[in-house]
């Protein structure tokens, strides 16, 4: 008797909820359940099959109709086991009817492109099913079953005679199918295709519900930089790099001898290397053979790239209405590979005439032309995603042939820089570009653009403050600022943001992260790197990573090092894989280091068989995940060991910080104040006060604060005691131990060998201070005391005032009074000329604005400020009666020259034809008081001369004032000037 469930892999499928449907139709193999479902496929074709054939068919493409389905409600939907076996009933029923088995059926149609995914949903409703979840995403679903389906055509022996009846149909069917393709391009068409297939950004990897307006990827694309590169380049964790880049030294955490002689040549061929746009790179860059390679991380922008540049093409030819521009052809290598595998097509030429995964057919014959011409952009996207290292040099070898036959063509490939070989491409004269991260500039742009287009004119102020919000977290924090370099994780902290409040949810930002990177990003891309590994979800993944992060802070190096050899890394994921179980754990485990090296982008190898996080933050998440699982979860650690033998052990070490403070925000309320309670009473003796700083760091991630009001009363009274002039004295000055340790975090180059200990403790105790006044300001930033106790703390207090002066100019710029706080006591001219600029932004329409302007612009010390606020008063209110006299007051009257002369010119310029301008000028021309000290100084006089020249040059007195000015003035240059004046008006 045939095992069925042996041939459709069945048996080996572990916690495969929605098996026993399977065994029901093992059973009724007789039966012709089979072939109702392979209708779909041309009866002809069906006719020629074996029954063995159709059952086993039916049976495979079933299984993995169940697994996805299963997928889906677990991992997306997150139903726990017994409510996702609630369904098994209503599944047996859809599958059952006759217009579901006919979509499904189709998936084995190699000339079918897609399923209805529409008519699945409807048929669901229609036979009043038991409701699926929210969550559930037909469309998903039913592309990775069409996805599923179509590879185990290729890849099943047992299936192999329903492909090879297929090809000799499609054999017969070729001088049809030709002649249905157009003999001409259609461009229009092709163009209209491009906008809605690239128009707008694709973000159902990223968000859970469907987008009721779309973001428009044209006007959201940010062009990244690009570096050229001329070798292959070491995997560095991103902190790495990023000190790198900013010191220019190695860290001397690591003494892997061949990490460090890879990283001088990192060095010396890489960052020496000048940083352009790689528009530029594309579009200016024109030598002969104009071939490139954009080489990136995993969303960096690579395809976006490509999709943008097809956009402009059609941007260009709309507004030049020129159908002549280079056409741009974007091949996804994936679906061109899975074309040639099934005989659709043999090279690129008919991929585009006829390859079924093609989103538009082009003419070959034309299409061969315009590439002779060189009139077309060819771009090959996502080279790393063929994994089969064979394909990869076949398809490497066919775009050298391609470029070969047709030399004048600009062609870019994309790919991943894990496991990419660039010499055969460097043969062919590819020059190769990393692209860069995204710099601040960049980021703000994308943040600016991104909530523009998310939010309606009605929305303004709900976007202002998310906005605004997403850009200070960004800026305030390393960590979430390391993961807005990378695109896709910046989209996601966008969408994440429109919901959530960072950076107090950014747990879930980073839990969700990690689960982009680990699943949805290539599982939205239709990619299967990897069959034996499928049982493995990301949960598995999460799982064996949160050890993997345990285990590294209690190495040696702590969470410091970020490092772990490869055979701890290998035994933890062995030890995991056992205990699910799977076979060949120990197998499995090496191909999943692979994995979360070269797809998933969370792992790097550093050579020497040694491991770290790309991203630090996975580090510190993943490590605290870990002790509130064993919290929470396992219950192997009570909130006793939690508060002395994790913080209690690591709150004087700020590397361990931050997971300090993730794990406050992951545990309940209550649990976080015993932790306060705990670290308010630490000896912070030679500590500055760190442990009650932490505190108040770790209450800032508490979302409810009511249940432990009173310890949040307590800390913040700890706080202020800092600020208190007796305790400063006793707690602070008096504490020489601080002087061993600290201060050199405080000094530059060697300065703490000449100061004496005095300075050396004031410089220790303004620090303290000015930890504990944004300690209050941040974490109490809501109360509604914080805002007025800041302002007295600016006004007043002498030792305090430039730190609340940065808190207050941080997060209170909408109040007016803390602006104009800022504007007047800021030690800074440039910064209080800022401020003062703000004012006048913000609250132009108070009426206390103008005279308060007026007043800065004759008590500011700095004649910056004063002529800054002078045009402000000109610019705004140039109309009101009382500015003319005011704009005289200061030409006469300000003690900075640069002042009088602005006055001077403002005057000649906005009031010239007023009554009484010019006899004004004329005075000022003869009697101001500068007296040249610099040859270089600017004469207020000689300034009022050049007005009169320039706007009254007929007036009777101007020809006798002149001759005056060069016999009289008392300044030599003045009366040069006039002179020479004299000279060139012949008088």
């Amino acid at each position: 008797m045939i095992d069925w469930l042996a041939i459709w892999g069945v048996t080996q499928a572990t916690a495969f909820i929605f098996k026993p449907i399977l065994e029901d139709l093992a059973k009724d193999a007789a039966k012709d359940w089979a072939k109702d479902l392979l209708k779909g496929i041309p009866k002809k074709i069906v006719d020629k099959l074996k029954k063995e054939d159709i059952e086993i068919a039916a049976g495979k493409a079933l299984k993995e109709f169940l697994q996805l389905m299963q997928q889906q409600l677990k991992v997306r939907c997150k139903l726990p086991e017994e409510e996702i076996k609630d369904y098994t009933k209503d599944i047996k029923k859809f599958i059952s009817d006759k217009s579901v088995k006919e979509i499904l059926g189709k998936a084995f149609d190699i000339s079918c492109e897609d399923l209805n995914f529409k008519t699945l949903e409807d048929s669901w409703k229609r036979l009043q099913l038991q409701p699926l979840p929210s969550k559930f995403n037909w469309q998903a679903f039913t592309d990775q079953y069409f996805t599923q389906v179509q590879e185990l055509l290729l890849e099943s022996k047992e299936l192999h005679s329903i492909l090879e009846l297929q090809k000799l149909s499609s054999i017969d069917n070729t001088l049809k199918e030709n002649a249905d393709i157009p003999k001409d391009f259609n461009l229009v068409q092709y163009l209209e295709t491009i906008r809605e297939r690239y128009g707008n950004l694709k973000l159902d990897s990223l968000e859970n519900t469907s987008r009721e307006h779309p973001v428009n990827l044209w006007q959201i694309f940010i062009p990244q930089n690009v570096r050229q590169v001329y070798q292959v380049l070491p995997e560095l964790p991103k902190e790495y790099l990023r000190r790198l880049q900013e010191s220019n030294q190695l860290d001397a955490e690591f003494e892997i001898e061949k990490f460090k002689e890879e990283l001088e040549g990192y060095k010396r061929n890489y960052l020496e290397q000048p940083i352009r746009s790689v528009l530029d790179v594309i579009r200016q860059d024109k030598p002969r053979k104009n071939y490139l390679v954009i080489l990136g991380d995993p969303g960096s922008g690579k395809s976006t790239l490509l999709q943008y540049l097809a956009l402009d093409w059609v941007e260009q030819t709309l507004t030049k209405n020129d159908f002549n521009l280079p056409i741009p052809l974007l091949i996804e290598l994936r679906n061109y590979v899975r074309d040639r595998d099934a005989g659709t097509c043999n090279n690129f030429l008919e991929y585009y005439h006829k390859g079924p995964n093609c989103f538009f057919h082009l003419n070959q014959h034309k299409l061969h032309e315009q590439l002779k011409a060189g009139n077309a952009l060819v771009m090959f996207d996502g080279l790393d995603e063929i994994f089969e290292l064979a394909k990869r040099e076949e398809v490497i070898t066919s775009i050298h042939r391609f470029t070969n036959e047709y030399p004048d063509v600009q062609v870019i490939v994309t790919s991943r820089i894990i496991g990419y070989k660039q010499q055969q491409l460097r043969d062919a004269e590819f020059r190769h570009f990393m692209l860069q991260d995204l710099e601040p500039a960049q980021i703000k742009d994308f943040i600016e653009r991104w909530h523009d287009k998310t939010f309606s004119q009605a929305e303004e102020r709900d976007k202002n403050i998310k906005r605004e919000r997403l850009q200070r977290v960004i800026n305030e924090s390393k960590a979430i600022a390391e993961l807005a370099q990378n695109p896709l994780l910046l989209t996601m902290m966008a969408i994440l943001n429109l919901k959530r409040e960072l950076p107090r949810d950014r747990s879930e930002l980073y839990k969700d992260a990690s689960e982009v990177l680990l699943h949805n990003w290539d599982e939205g891309r239709n990619l299967k790197p990897d069959e034996r590994l499928e049982t493995i979800d990301y949960k598995d993944k999460q799982a064996m990573l949160r050890q993997v992060a345990y285990q590294m802070q209690t190495s040696e190096k702590g969470l410091a090092g970020n490092i772990i050899h490869g055979d701890d890394l290998e035994a933890i994921f062995t030890k995991y894989l056992e205990s699910i179980p799977v076979s060949d754990a120990r197998d499995k485990a090496r191909r999943l280091m692979k994995q979360l090296r070269d797809r998933n982008f969370i792992l790097c190898f550093l050579g020497a068989n040694h491991y770290a996080f790309v991203h630090r933050t996975f580090l510190e998440f993943f490590c605290a995940s870990e002790f509130v699982r064993q919290f929470e979860k396992e219950r192997s650690i009570t909130i006793e060991d939690l508060k002395t033998e994790v913080f209690g052990r690591h709150w004087r070490d700020e590397t361990w910080h931050e997971v300090l403070r993730l794990i406050a925000g992951m545990i309940e309320p209550k649990f976080v104040g015993e932790i306060i309670e705990y670290l308010i009473v630490q000896d912070s003796k030679g500590k500055k006060f760190v442990n009650l700083f932490l505190a108040a760091q770790c209450l800032e991630e508490v979302r409810n604060r009511t249940p432990i009001a009173s310890t949040a009363s307590k800390l913040l009274v700890k706080l202020k005691d800092l600020l208190n002039k007796d305790y400063q004295r006793k707690e602070v000055i008096d504490k020489a131990d601080y002087l061993d340790d600290d201060v050199e975090d405080y000094l530059d180059d060697d300065a703490e060998d000449y100061l004496d200990d005095d300075v050396k403790k004031t410089i220790i105790f303004y620090d303290v201070m000015s930890k504990a006044i944004s300690s209050i300001a941040t974490t109490w930033r809501d109360e509604p005391d914080t805002l007025s106790w800041l302002k007295t703390c600016a006004k007043e207090g002498y030792n305090t005032q430039q730190a609340a002066l940065r808190e207050l100019a941080k997060d209170w710029t909408h109040d007016l009074e803390a602006l104009k706080i800022c504007a007047e006591k800021m030690h800074d001219p440039d910064s209080r000329k800022s401020f003062l600029q703000k004012v006048v932004k913000g609250f132009q329409d108070s009426e206390e604005t103008l005279s308060w302007l007026k007043n800065r612009a004759q008590s500011d010390i700095s004649w910056l400020v004063r002529q800054a606020a002078m045009d402000e008063v000109i610019k705004c209110w140039k109309y009101d009666p009382a500015t003319l006299p005011f704009v005289k007051a200061q030409a006469k009257f300000d003690d900075w020259i640069n002042v009088r002369q602005a006055a001077l010119q403002q005057l000649s310029k906005e009031w010239k034809d007023d009554p009484g301008i010019f006899e004004f000028l004329h005075d000022c021309a003869i009697h101001d008081p500068f007296e040249r000290i610099a040859l270089s100084a600017s004469n207020p006089r000689q300034t009022a001369l050049e007005a009169i020249i320039k706007e009254y040059p007929q007036h009777p007195q101007t020809l006798p004032l002149l001759r005056d000015r060069a016999e009289n003035d008392p300044d030599e240059k003045l009366r040069k000037f006039a002179q020479k004046k004299l000279k060139e008006w012949k008088v």
